[in-house]
């Protein structure tokens, strides 16, 4: 499936509001990261909207739930994927969700199990 610019509506849970529209040029995932006006948010849920046109549904817009990211977050690109702690660590769970098995709650730096 090719995926072109999708209208993305940004919304927070809590307090439910509308923080704007975007478009995407990529499929954005939970636990995937978005920044928008300078702001980075972590992705909680995403929903599809279709519209019935000439016999079948489209794609319409896509809402994404979101909230805001902690400011401390360690975050290490691997395989073109941002994921939460050090990605050279051999316990690290390679997760935008799970940083690790046995500290999961970090931080990574200083932590008595790191291995490479």
């Amino acid at each position: 499936m090719e995926i072109s610019a999708v209208p993305t509506e940004v919304c927070t849970l809590h307090p439910e509001s509308t923080l704007g529209k975007i478009y995407l040029d990529w499929m954005p995932q939970p636990g995937n990261y978005i920044d928008l006006e300078g702001k980075t948010y972590v992705i909680l849920e995403r929903r599809h909207r279709y519209q019935f046109r000439r016999g079948k549904y489209n794609l319409f817009r896509v809402l994404v739930y979101v909230q805001p990211a902690p400011e401390n977050l360690e975050r290490s690109l691997v395989n073109g994927r941002w994921i939460i702690g050090d990605g050279s660590c051999r316990y690290n769970a390679g997760s935008e969700i799970l940083r690790c098995a046995v500290n999961p709650n970090g931080p990574c730096q200083g932590c008595r199990f790191w291995e490479a």
